[in-house]
């Protein structure tokens, strides 16, 4: 039921590794329970150069991104989606070298505690941005944020997949803006493209990607399987379920994972799979 999920040694923070010819990797010094080894910041092109994902108001990671592309004409500063880890360094970024700023450009998420950079360049799904030897596809993906976009680089096979899928741990999603549902399409959605590598938001790359994304999507599933179980044997609140569908949970998670339970209730409860208010949150 659950995936299998890949780990990796940590990464050299402030060495830019070339992952694949032209896409370099910089991991930003922000390790924890939801981040991994930290942010992963993409270097795209030679030359002229995306950044996809400045990752944290970092000093320390910001000057290591700049040192990478001395020399380079940086042409877009793209953000994936509002979350702290992966856009509230943009700002500086950019500025420093005088670059635009692309990222979703729909409403903005209601809810963020961390605002959305206001793009320069907004993009909405099927936008995209380019430069020599290289093109951008935005594809909006909601779910564990409202405003998440992954980026495919065409003609390569390759995907920037942000926090939608990675292959260290499952995304969390956390209502009212996380949406399991939104998440699940989303999900769906991959597995009709061609994109069989993915670069992610947190930890290594993910190769013969369409089969963690089945994972993911059983896995899912699988979840929701056990909470109507759960329910029907007299569960009758959160926290029951939470003990039941997660034995031993790292304490650092247990917050994570009772959102995460959260957004799961409400679609089953849109669905008619469970009561209105049959949980106790």
């Amino acid at each position: 039921m659950r995936p299998t999920f890949l780990s990796e040694p940590p990464p050299p923070y402030g060495t830019p590794l070339e992952v694949i010819p032209g896409i370099r990797r910089l991991v930003a010094r922000n390790p924890s329970p939801y981040t991994y080894h930290g942010t992963n910041t993409w270097l795209v092109g030679r030359g002229e150069v995306a950044i996809i994902d400045p990752g944290p108001d970092d000093a320390d990671h910001r000057h290591a991104i700049l040192a990478a592309v001395a020399g380079e004409r940086v042409t877009h500063v793209i953000v994936s989606h509002h979350h702290r880890d992966h856009a509230t360094g943009a700002v500086a970024l950019a500025r420093a070298l005088e670059a635009p700023i692309a990222a979703w450009g729909g409403p903005p998420p209601e809810t963020a505690s961390t605002p959305l950079p206001v793009p320069d360049i907004p993009l909405r799904d099927g936008d995209s941005v380019e430069g020599p030897g290289w093109r951008l596809l935005a594809l909006h993906t909601p779910g564990h944020a409202s405003d998440h976009l992954c980026f495919a680089l065409e003609q390569r096979g390759i995907l920037f997949s942000g926090d939608h899928v990675m292959g260290w741990s499952t995304s969390v999603v956390i209502p009212p803006d996380g949406d399991m549902a939104a998440y699940m399409a989303s999900l769906a959605r991959l597995l009709e493209r061609d994109e069989g590598l993915y670069l992610c938001g947190h930890g290594p790359a993910v190769d013969e990607a369409h089969g963690l994304v089945r994972a993911l999507l059983a896995h899912r599933q699988a979840r929701e399987t056990q909470i109507v179980d759960a329910v029907a044997a007299g569960a009758e609140s959160l926290d029951t379920l939470l003990a039941r569908l997660y034995p031993g949970l790292d304490d650092r998670l247990v917050w994570a994972a009772r959102r995460t339970l959260a957004a799961h209730l409400a679609k089953l409860e849109a669905e008619g799979r469970l009561a209105p208010g049959r949980i106790a949150r």
